[in-house]
């Protein structure tokens, strides 16, 4: 239901990324008031396009057949696009910001990659703010918990206010809150990377519930048996856009002077799920981790 009284949301707001994230965002941005429109390279793309329109219509979410037009009379654009998109994003968007208009960063990027989009979008008269998600947006929808940093931090919370959404004000330099949602990464994405291996593993030498029950014994306050098919489930869904992710950690531990040696292969074993649903040897919607691994070792 949209809102009518004056605590809504009386705001343009491009959405770049139209994937699960941007459907979301739409979808209660819309509710709460805002108009949005929405460019996503993949509208070119027959199938996937009519998809996104389909998925727009009901909203009232207005594509656009170019970044440009979906930023033209918006007040904030929000990019939520996959992690190896982040800069090339800025790079377009920076061309055709009006002085003034917010962009929030939503990307899961290094600081470097952060600190670079902002001084092109600052350049061209652009407002850059950075949003450090910090949870999977889909159980919070637009409450997930962020970090905004920047110098517009304050002016774009307080704008957003009647969206109520849940912004922490970080620091004014771009790269702190990226640098805490990277190091995040690499014990979340890490752990769903762990978990793959190791009971999928354990599956193969039929050990899996001795390993499960070991696991229970030594951290009692997780419910494996549920925890497992939520973390498998998360690489089966967005495996590709977890490893594209975590090359960006990489980066960031990289940018430290210290050698990726966990993030790297965390990517490469997100990828590798993300493969094997591309070839449609696992299914995209199942949940149960142990039909998962069954799948891969009936195809091996």
């Amino acid at each position: 239901m949209t809102h009518n009284d004056d605590t809504a949301l009386s705001l343009h707001i491009a959405l770049v990324g139209y994937g699960e994230v941007g459907k979301i965002f739409a979808a209660e941005l819309i509710a709460r008031g805002a108009k949005i429109s929405f460019f996503d390279v993949l509208l070119a793309d027959a199938d996937a396009g009519a998809a996104m329109c389909a998925h727009a219509a009901p909203l009232g979410a207005m594509p656009c057949a170019s970044l440009a037009a979906a930023l033209a009379d918006a007040q904030v654009a929000i990019s939520a696009v996959t992690a190896s998109s982040t800069l090339a994003v800025a790079e377009e968007a920076a061309r055709h910001i009006r002085p003034g208009q917010f962009f929030i960063d939503l990307n899961s990027a290094s600081p470097t990659t952060k600190q670079t989009s902002a001084r092109l979008i600052d350049a061209a008269g652009g407002h850059y703010v950075e949003a450090a998600v910090m949870g999977s947006v889909p159980p919070y929808g637009i409450k997930v918990p962020m970090i905004l940093g920047g110098s517009k931090r304050e002016e774009i919370a307080r704008l957003l206010a009647p969206a109520d959404m849940r912004m922490e004000l970080g620091v004014a330099e771009i790269g702190v809150a990226s640098a805490v949602k990277m190091c995040r990464s690499i014990m979340i994405k890490g752990l769903e990377a762990l978990t793959v291996e190791c009971l999928f593993t354990a599956r193969r030498y039929g050990v899996e519930e001795q390993v499960l029950a070991s696991l229970v014994e030594t951290y009692p306050g997780l419910d494996w048996q549920k925890e497992v098919d939520y973390l498998v489930s998360r690489v089966v869904q967005h495996g590709r856009r977890r490893a594209a992710e975590m090359r960006e950690v990489a980066r960031t531990v990289e940018e430290v002077g210290m050698q990726a040696l966990l993030a790297a292969p965390t990517a490469q074993r997100q990828d590798w799920i993300a493969d094997l649903v591309a070839a449609g040897t696992v299914a995209k919607s199942e949940k149960n981790w142990r039909k998962v691994a069954d799948a891969i070792k009936a195809k091996a």
